[in-house]
């Protein structure tokens, strides 16, 4: 059997505002063509569908389009289960007619599916956190684990007194019900685990959300299901191993959601496996729609050329600029007007002079704000902002006027 592990596609997310969906519109056609070529006979989504749990239309419509596709009318098992960003009910609200094409939906720890035949498999046993499966007439036993919330953890597990007075960490409940799960494993058959946690030494990236408070919902290694041939997990958007005893994998988003995340390539896992045999793991990668591009420039003319350079590249950008004085807006002006989509423009202030002497006779107020908002944030002040300020600043006027 050969499925493909894939997570955190954060379908609606923005970069600063700056939406991606052109991004993940082009993902998806890919990787639904990725699937195909691959010969591929289960796809899987381990959490994060959604960048919200609010999605806007057109995400879902996304994500509904690309699974059925992926599915293809029941010839394809599609198994997606809930991150810490989706909504669990929302996600799972389309289970009725996801399930008639063989799409299968989990929203929250110990969700179940229903039994049912396709053309190309057929779920032979449902249980809560279980779902058995026949593919290419060989037997497939997923235990599943959608995203654990310390309120949704405790909604599924029944503490008794005794588990009370030795004070279960969160670590130790997910290990407890993953042991459980376990139990559905047979010898005769692929036994394959799906997750959405923080698993502890798991190297993170500023895009994710995090669901660990103090290290409190952080998953020991200890705890994973070791009998498992390959445990697919979501939540960390970097792709890595996460387990040097297990075959535990990230597979990481699809795209670069934040600056820090352009020092590796995006990709997926398709394995190939049989009962009681070693993985056959291959790291497929995906195309970058829109790079991430941070220019450190010393000086305002280099920040100009690089722009000039640049400005056929589909790309998002930030800007570090060494300055001796605070960017001129018509520079700020030039530099947006031949490159687009540029991010932040942040000065880095090199001079030693703490004071600059101003005729305020000869600037306005509107100006003196906008120099300082520009040279504090980096950005030019936005027109809401602009209107506040010389709001207030009319109202003081007034004040003024009528003290005098």
């Amino acid at each position: 059997m050969r499925f493909i592990h894939t997570s955190d596609w954060h379908l609606g997310k923005s970069l600063e505002g700056h939406s991606r969906i052109e991004e993940q519109i082009k993902f998806c056609e890919d990787f639904i063509n990725i699937v195909n070529e691959n010969n591929i006979d289960m796809v899987i989504i381990a959490g994060d569908i959604y960048d919200t749990s609010n999605p806007p239309a057109l995400a879902e419509k996304l994500f509904y389009k690309t699974v059925s596709k992926l599915a293809n009318n029941g010839e394809r098992c599609v198994l997606v289960i809930s991150g810490n960003h989706d909504n669990p009910e929302r996600l799972s609200a389309v289970t009725p007619l996801a399930h008639e094409q063989g799409i299968i939906i989990l929203g929250n720890p110990l969700s179940k599916t229903d039994i049912g035949k396709y053309n190309g498999f057929e779920i032979i046993e449902a249980k809560e956190g279980c779902v058995k499966l026949k593919i290419d007439d060989e037997k497939v036993s997923v235990i599943t684990l959608p995203y654990p919330s310390e309120k949704r953890l405790n909604e599924v597990i029944l503490q008794n007194d005794e588990d009370k007075e030795r004070q279960v960490t969160y670590s130790q409940k997910i290990g407890e019900i993953f042991n459980k799960l376990e139990d559905n494993f047979d010898k005769d058959s692929i036994n394959l685990a799906v997750s959405h946690i923080f698993v502890a030494g798991g190297e993170g990236t500023d895009s994710e959300r995090p669901i660990e408070l103090g290290g409190s919902l952080l998953v020991e290694k200890k705890h994973l299901p070791s009998k498992a041939q390959y445990i697919a997990l979501g939540h960390l958007h970097k792709p890595q191993k996460a387990s040097q005893r297990l075959n535990a994998y990230y597979s990481g988003s699809p795209l670069q959601y934040s600056k820090d995340e352009r020092a590796y390539t995006k990709g997926a896992y398709i394995v190939d496996i049989h009962p009681e045999t070693k993985p056959q793991i291959e790291e497929i990668y995906f195309s970058n729609y829109k790079p991430i591009e941070v220019f450190k420039c010393d000086g305002i003319e280099e920040a100009l050329e690089i722009c000039e350079e640049n400005k056929d590249r589909d790309i998002w950008s930030y800007f570090e600029i060494k300055t001796e004085e605070v960017i001129s807006q018509s520079n700020i002006k030039k530099m947006k007007d031949t490159l687009k989509d540029i991010i932040e423009i942040k000065p880095i202030i090199t001079s030693q002079n703490e004071y600059e002497h101003v005729d305020i006779k000869e600037k306005s107020m509107a100006e003196m704000f906008k120099e300082f908002y520009t040279f504090s944030r980096g950005l030019e002040p936005k027109g809401e902002l602009m209107d506040l300020f010389l709001h207030i600043i009319n109202e003081e006027g007034d004040i003024v006027d009528e003290t005098n």
